[in-house]
């Protein structure tokens, strides 16, 4: 078997970005492109996205940009129409978002797109919770939820007045044998003897 005289292979390529944080120039549409903004990721290298003409599109990543340019939900992107198949396009490059706003800027872009820095979902999906902390109802003990009589409610207010508290778990007493074990000292027994 032939030795590896290279530096590397793919996996040693793909961890390079040097282009990553070069100011690149802005590319405009041509003849046969439009520009579209991510709805859907499908996976399998295809995502769902609603072109600036009002055409909802299936568009395909390119190889170019597979696992080097990661796209997401509502980025702006340019693609290649088909000519055959007009519901289909290809993505050729995606913008971020400083770029976009200079896309907006030069008016290539309606007024009415979203550009944002980060991921966001649609307004529709917000979740709202209620308070609850004017709902609670105070904990009862389990004498009084089956008709306990006076006598046990009297018990349970000197109890509380000591300190106990009625309504926090009391531990059982503990036998002199059970402290020797615990503290590790050894007990005779002078009846097995």
């Amino acid at each position: 078997m032939p030795k590896n005289k290279g530096k590397g292979g793919k996996n040693r390529r793909r961890g390079k970005n040097e282009n990553d944080r070069e100011k690149r120039e802005l590319v405009f549409k041509e003849d046969g492109q439009e520009y579209a903004q991510v709805i859907k990721m499908l996976g399998n290298g295809r995502l769902e996205a609603l072109c600036f003409d009002g055409t909802k599109r299936l568009c395909h990543i390119r190889g170019k940009l597979r696992k080097k340019v990661w796209i997401n939900q509502s980025d702006i992107i340019l693609i290649g129409l088909r000519d055959y198949q007009d519901h289909k396009a290809d993505v050729i490059m995606k913008y971020t978002a400083e770029e976009a706003r200079n896309l907006k800027l030069y008016g290539e872009l309606p007024d009415n797109a979203k550009i944002n820095d980060n991921f966001a979902q649609d307004d529709e999906h917000d979740i709202t919770f209620d308070d609850i902390s004017s709902n609670v109802v105070p904990a009862q003990n389990e004498e009084n939820l089956f008709g306990s009589s006076d006598e046990s409610e009297e018990e349970e207010d000197s109890e509380e007045d000591e300190g106990g508290g009625g309504s926090f778990y009391k531990a059982p007493p503990i036998s002199k044998s059970d402290k020797m074990k615990q503290k590790g000292g050894a007990l005779l027994d002078v009846d097995g003897i």
